[in-house]
C-alpha cells in the first residue's frame, strides 16, 4: 500500500470537502458559477492542477512497486517532466479540465485502497461515489468540453444549481455521519 489512509479518514476528508464545497455553491451562487463558467478554458488552473498532477505522478512512480515494468521506472521518471512541459506548453484546449480529470484519478486510488477489503457496506458510499468520479474524470481527460456542457446543465437553472448543492451537502452529512459507524481496523 502506498497511501496509509484508513477508510473512517477518508469517509471525513470526502465529506468535509463536499460539505465545505457545496455550501460554499449555496451561499455564494453567482461567484461560483462565474468562477466554474471560466475554469474549463482558464490557462492559470490549467498548469497549476497539471503541476500537480506531473508531481503527484512522479511521486507514485518514484515509490510504487512497479512489476514487470520495474526496469522502466527511470525513463518514466525521466519522461514525466518532458511531458509536463510539453503537455503546458502545446495542449491549449481545455488543459485546466484534462488536468482536473487527471487529479480525479489519482485521488480515487486512495480513497479505493482505504475501502479496500473492508468488511463494512457502508464503504460503498464511498466507493460508489470515487467510481462515478472516475467515469466524469475519463470524460473530462479524452473528451474535455463535456465539463464544460456540464458546468453549463447545472448553472442553467436556479434549481438545478440549489439542488446540486444540497444534494452535495448530504451527501457529504452522510460520509460524515459514516465516520462515526465504522471499527478501527484490526493490523
Amino acid at each position: 500500500m502506498i497511501y496509509s489512509l484508513d477508510l473512517q479518514t477518508a469517509f471525513l476528508i470526502v465529506g468535509v470537502l463536499l460539505i465545505a464545497a457545496h455550501a460554499f455553491a449555496l451561499v455564494k451562487p453567482a461567484a461560483v458559477q462565474g468562477w466554474l463558467r471560466r475554469f474549463p478554458r482558464s490557462r492559470t488552473w490549467g498548469l497549476a492542477l497539471v503541476s500537480v498532477a506531473a508531481a503527484w505522478f512522479f511521486f507514485l512512480v518514484a515509490k510504487m512497486d512497479l512489476g514487470e515494468f520495474t526496469n522502466w521506472r527511470q525513463v518514466v521518471l525521466i519522461a514525466t517532466p518532458i511531458a509536463w512541459v510539453l503537455t503546458w506548453k502545446y495542449v491549449d484546449e481545455f488543459l485546466a479540465v484534462r488536468s482536473l480529470g487527471m487529479i480525479v484519478l489519482l485521488a480515487a486510488e486512495p480513497l479505493l485502497e482505504a475501502a479496500f477489503l473492508r468488511p463494512e457496506m457502508s464503504k460503498l458510499f464511498l466507493v460508489g461515489l470515487v467510481y462515478v468520479w472516475i467515469v466524469f474524470a475519463m470524460f473530462w481527460v479524452g473528451t474535455p468540453y463535456t465539463l464544460r456542457d456540464q458546468i453549463s446543465w447545472v448553472t442553467g437553472a436556479d434549481k438545478r444549481w440549489r439542488l446540486a448543492s444540497l444534494a452535495g451537502i448530504a451527501y457529504g452529512v452522510l460520509l460524515l455521519g459514516l465516520t462515526f459507524t465504522l471499527s478501527k481496523p484490526t493490523a
